[in-house]
């Protein structure tokens, strides 16, 4: 799949990857409280956040982005992954990582985009996201955002010596605004 570049939004810019945005990735993703909430078991280091941006991110069945302010500041990242054309699937990923940058409707905006872009310009019918338990201000924010409920795979997810369900939440084309 060949993603846009660039796509500006009324408060946010989603642009292609760099390898200049490890540092930040690096910085956000080795925090405890960002690695409770997106899954990630060791911390990370500015080169492996190099090679995922170069590597992974680039891979046939996903697109990825890096969201910034109008300024270029860069608030996080997004992007559709496990894409299956032929079943219209896939599933969503958004981080915002830093606290001071959140509730500040950069994720909302960014979630519009990347499911408009889901179902208008790849005919998916079906965008999926899976939501650590415990991290109740995402669920509500999907939830307000239109995601359901779809499944909890209790005791799905382990972090620090804690167990929490994994909710399985999606939201389908005909729901979308």
């Amino acid at each position: 799949m060949k993603p846009s570049t660039e796509i500006i939004g009324k408060n946010v810019i989603l642009r292609e990857q760099r390898t200049t945005d490890a540092e930040y990735f690096a910085h956000w993703f080795s925090q405890p409280d960002v690695m409770f909430k997106c899954g990630f078991t060791e911390p990370t280091d500015e080169e492996t956040e190099k090679k995922i941006i170069t590597s992974n991110y680039k891979s046939e069945d996903s697109i990825w982005y890096t969201i910034t302010d109008l300024d270029g500041n860069i608030v996080g990242e997004t992007g559709l992954l496990r894409m299956w054309p032929e079943w219209h699937c896939t599933d969503l990923s958004i981080i915002l990582p830093d606290p001071e940058t959140q509730h500040k409707g950069y994720g909302s905006e960014a979630i519009k985009i990347m499911l408009d872009m889901a179902f208008k310009e790849y005919d998916m019918n079906r965008v999926a996201i899976g939501v650590v338990g415990l991290n109740t201000n995402a669920l509500s924010f999907y939830r307000k955002i239109g995601f359901k409920q779809e499944g909890i795979q209790e005791q799905g997810y382990y972090y620090n010596g804690e167990y929490s369900d994994f909710v399985m939440m999606r939201i389908l084309r005909q729901e979308w605004k």
